[in-house]
């Protein structure tokens, strides 16, 4: 388990995240509104402790009548 699956799991979201080549990671989080933003948050301003947070952008925010991602991972 990641560092980003161990909080995903802490705060109940479900989704998944994947770096990419050019040194972004690019993803995607599902769950109550409250805990995505917390998720996010995480995100841009924690991450696990080898990451170098330099920017972060949330796109496509919409909300959701039933989660479309079940568990959380990493994709490779």
């Amino acid at each position: 388990v990641t560092y980003t699956e161990a909080e995903a799991q802490k705060l109940g979201v479900t989704g998944w995240v994947k770096n990419t080549r050019q040194g972004t990671v690019v993803g995607q989080v599902q769950g109550h509104p409250e805990k995505v933003k917390e998720m996010g948050y995480w995100l841009s301003q924690v991450g696990s402790p080898s990451s170098g947070i330099h920017r972060a952008q949330f796109t496509n925010e919409k909300p959701i009548s039933k989660l479309e991602i079940h568990g959380c991972g990493t994709r490779y």
